[in-house]
């Protein structure tokens, strides 16, 4: 168990992804709050490649870097299928926690995540790097202001081209499939807007030959009468974005989920006097990330709505499956 210290929060790994290599491990080294101590993989080897990059001890195996004495909080860039075992290890090591998405497969699962960090006082955040980028502030001071009248229709998607075949996105022992990997990014647009208290009146989740979806729709109705339509899979032309559909005109923005760090987001409006467009400031929404991570960690402040959000991403990813008809696991 680390003991409490002064200086920059200490932090190990647990898993070697891809999105920890290309964003978040280097989003890490340039916040002075949080220092970079050990990465752990199954594989030494790329633990190694890892640690050699980062300038990190390598370790093999989570279990080994959880026994370490000089870590104070983990980054769980794991699969969903192994993210709730390992969260619930880190947090019984009394580490804070932050997790890739998803936290939870179903309600009950963040649910029960959440109760275990509260219970032990410590930080879980998943990440929402998307969710603080302020391109999403901007689209709704516009709504609020009525550039658009009354929101009526949310409409977002998020596609990639096929993964290799290895990829484990596509294996279902690890929790693969495309809703809990590119569906969280609609979903939560959905909620955004909409909401948290969205019902599911339609669903389709096409399976892949090894059995996980590999693609999906959804038709989302929220209690005011409003809707949203989201759709996301592995085999399209790259794409995330969402489009808000108003009384009197519509917001659309591109790259609405990953942004790069330089990329100006462009917001079109269309109403009944044509077209229009705003370019938005850039903004590094992992630095964000990880910023914000370190802020609740060293500052212990609330995270409740974090995780109202969190657990009702879940829920509502889990009311999809089964209005689809496939097993929750």
């Amino acid at each position: 168990m680390p003991v409490n210290r002064a200086g920059p929060v200490r932090l190990g790994v647990l898993g070697c992804a891809d999105i920890a290599w290309r964003r978040t491990l280097p989003a890490v080294l340039a916040e002075p709050r949080l220092r970079l101590v050990a990465v752990a993989s199954r594989d030494g080897r790329r633990a190694q490649r890892f640690a050699d990059r980062f300038g990190a001890a390598p370790v093999t195996g989570y279990d080994r870097l959880l026994d370490r004495d000089d870590i104070d909080a983990v980054y769980v860039p794991l699969p969903a299928g192994l993210l709730p075992r390992w969260v619930d290890a880190a947090l019984a090591a009394g580490r804070h926690v932050l997790a890739e998405k998803p936290l939870g497969r179903t309600g009950a699962e963040a649910h029960d995540l959440v109760a275990r960090a509260a219970a032990r006082d410590l930080v879980l955040m998943e990440n929402n790097a998307f969710q603080l980028h302020p391109q999403h502030d901007a689209v709704r001071r516009l709504v609020a202001a009525g550039e658009i009248g009354p929101l009526r229709t949310v409409t977002s998607v998020f596609g990639i081209p096929p993964l290799p075949p290895e990829d484990v996105r596509y294996r279902p022992e690890l929790g693969g499939g495309a809703l809990l990997d590119l569906g969280f990014y609609p979903l939560r647009a959905a909620q955004m807007f909409l909401g948290p208290d969205l019902r599911v009146v339609g669903a389709h989740l096409h399976p892949g030959p090894s059995g996980v979806d590999v693609a999906g729709s959804a038709l989302l109705a929220a209690p005011d009468g409003a809707e949203a339509a989201v759709s996301f899979g592995f085999g399209h032309a790259y794409r995330n974005a969402y489009e808000l559909w108003g009384g009197e005109g519509r917001l659309v923005l591109e790259r609405a989920f990953t942004p790069p760090p330089e990329h100006r987001p462009v917001l079109s409006l269309h109403d009944a006097n044509g077209a229009r467009q705003r370019t938005l400031r850039s903004h590094h929404q992992f630095a964000a990330l990880v910023a914000d991570f370190a802020d609740a960690v060293t500052t212990r402040r609330s995270l409740r709505q974090h995780h109202e959000e969190v657990i009702g991403r879940a829920a509502l990813a889990e009311a999809v499956r089964r209005h689809a008809g496939v097993e929750v696991r």
